[in-house]
């Protein structure tokens, strides 16, 4: 456990708080979705740290147990973060794991910085390429009127929204896919985020085109990671659209996953990330 020092923000730099595990073994660093923490990679450390790999997560500014700046939430802000971390680490040969909302700052990390540091990226039940529905952008899955009443529901009482997002996060069809010790563990987490930071990154993770971002990947060798299910990230309008315009990427599709995939198929989704590392 430690801290990283990220240079933003006009009076005072900004901490995050990182777990690395340490060791020889190339590094992977996962980057969570919102509005949890790097806590809640606790299904894919120890699989990832047992087959060699040197584990690193952290939690973004504004969530979890990182320094809750009032300025700086913005994609850019976000990336030059997560250089920070690559940087005062200096780690290299990384594969970045970015879930959800942190696909975006993995799609912002490239286009920004390049991929000199990189071995590989991984955008699961990523927000890529363009959530928001625009004229533009027909196939984006929110709409204006959806994106506004999260927002609404959040401002106004953001106990009740917690606790409807995250059943739904964890749901297909429905049916609630995790055990509810599962899901009060990760309401939990929820709880450590500042409201203005979650209110902002709402906004900028249905509001972000990332379009531009995916035209700089080239090469870059990208797994895209989703439940079929998805009902908060739709794989439809997301990673099907992110798979498309990366035509070098792979895909796996989890049947029955819900956005939370990564716990309710734990075994399945480690097993497709370990086979995409071992590449």
């Amino acid at each position: 456990m430690s801290e990283v020092t990220a240079h933003h923000g006009l009076f005072r730099d900004t901490a995050l708080h990182v777990d690395d595990t340490g060791g020889p073994g190339r590094p992977v660093v996962l980057i969570h979705g919102w509005p949890l923490s790097g806590e809640s990679w606790k299904y894919q450390v120890p699989a990832l740290a047992e087959a060699g790999y040197r584990v690193v997560t952290y939690d973004r500014r504004g969530f979890g147990r990182s320094d809750k700046p009032f300025l700086g939430y913005t994609y850019d802000t976000l990336a030059d973060d997560l250089d920070a971390l690559l940087t005062e680490l200096d780690l290299r040969d990384v594969t970045l794991v970015g879930f959800s909302m942190g696909g975006g700052e993995v799609a912002r990390y490239v286009s920004s910085y390049g991929t000199e540091r990189l071995r590989g990226v991984v955008l699961a039940s990523a927000v890529t390429p363009f959530m928001l529905r625009t004229r533009d952008n027909p196939q984006g899955p929110l709409t204006e009127e959806a994106a506004a009443g999260m927002a609404a529901s959040l401002a106004e009482d953001q106990d009740a929204f917690y606790d409807g997002f995250m059943r739904e996060f964890f749901s297909a069809d429905g049916e609630l896919k995790v055990t509810e010790e599962q899901l009060r563990e990760a309401r939990a987490l929820c709880d450590q985020a500042d409201k203005k930071a979650a209110l902002e990154c709402m906004t900028i993770f249905g509001a972000t085109d990332f379009r531009a971002d995916l035209e700089k990947f080239g090469p870059l060798p990208t797994l895209v990671l989703h439940g079929d299910s998805d009902a908060t990230v739709p794989f439809e309008g997301s990673g099907a659209r992110t798979r498309a315009a990366l035509p070098g990427s792979r895909v796996h599709l989890v049947p029955g996953g819900p956005h939370g995939v990564n716990v309710s198929h734990a075994a399945e989704w480690n097993r497709a990330l370990l086979e995409f590392l071992a590449r």
